[in-house]
């Protein structure tokens, strides 16, 4: 074969995997702008990213993807309806039995769930199991790709349980799985705190521990940061939007900050 043919062949060859990324990012793109997400979720965007975040950690339509502890929905408005045709969604909660954060993320909000319920088209599909102390099997062991938790990673070392929180996320990975977090990052010249009150990880210290649980560091990205977050503020991370623990006290400073600066990291199973 002549080069001329050669280069003719592979350039055929990678057109349909370049089709296929293609439609990959348009349909991550259509759930991330749909118009039926929650308005007032769908405007932390600016803050949160999730187009450039679900791009990061590579979750594809045909993925089975666990996210731990969804909170308000957010993540699941996006990913339950990008999953629902040809991937595995799963979300695992709390548990009414457990530690008082374990208790706070045992469902969705009701008005969030009564959404979900209504629209089976997108929402379906959704997949319940449990992580908490004790409740360890989030999916069947080395089914899932790609596993999501979006600042969470305080809280179990709040609780002093992540080595066995990241366990049960190995334990359901594939071999070369994937594991994206999402947490409040610590100014780096702070000292830690020990029961991480304050809602903040030091980076180097979350990608340690990670290490240690049996995962490759594959990288991080800077498309969460806020250089405005000095990270030192009265409640915690809790101060800055949307929690805004001090109600209406400094509310238009702490608005003006933003978000808190997070880090966004991407693992693979060992």
């Amino acid at each position: 074969m002549t080069p001329l043919r050669a280069l003719a062949a592979l350039f055929a060859a990678l057109l349909p995997l370049a089709a296929h990324a293609q439609d990959t990012l348009d349909a991550l793109h259509a759930a991330v702008t749909s118009p039926t997400r929650t308005p007032t979720l769908a405007a932390r965007d600016a803050a949160r990213h999730p187009f450039e975040e679900l791009s990061f950690f590579g979750v594809k339509p045909d993925s089975t993807v666990v996210e731990i502890w969804p909170g308000s929905g957010y993540w699941t408005e996006i990913l339950a309806p990008y999953l629902h045709d040809h991937g595995t969604y799963y979300v695992a909660m709390g548990t009414p039995d457990g530690t008082p954060v374990e208790r706070e993320y045992v469902g969705f909000p009701a008005a969030e769930q009564a959404r979900f319920d209504a629209d089976p088209a997108r929402y379906g599909r959704i997949r319940r199991t449990v992580l908490a102390q004790g409740h360890d099997e989030i999916a069947p062991p080395g089914s899932v790709d790609v596993v999501l938790t979006f600042r969470n990673f305080h809280n179990w070392l709040t609780q002093g349980d992540a080595p066995e929180m990241l366990a049960a996320i190995r334990r359901a990975l594939k071999p070369g799985g994937i594991l994206g977090i999402e947490d409040h990052r610590s100014h780096p010249a702070t000292p830690q705190d020990p029961i991480f009150r304050d809602g903040y990880v030091r980076q180097d210290l979350a990608i340690g521990m990670v290490e240690k649980a049996g995962f490759t560091f594959v990288g991080s990205s800077e498309i969460d940061a806020n250089p405005r977050d000095t990270t030192y503020w009265p409640k915690g991370v809790w101060t800055l939007p949307p929690t805004y623990a001090l109600g209406d006290k400094d509310r238009a400073k702490y608005q003006a900050i933003g978000e808190a600066d997070n880090f966004v990291l991407k693992f693979r199973k060992n």
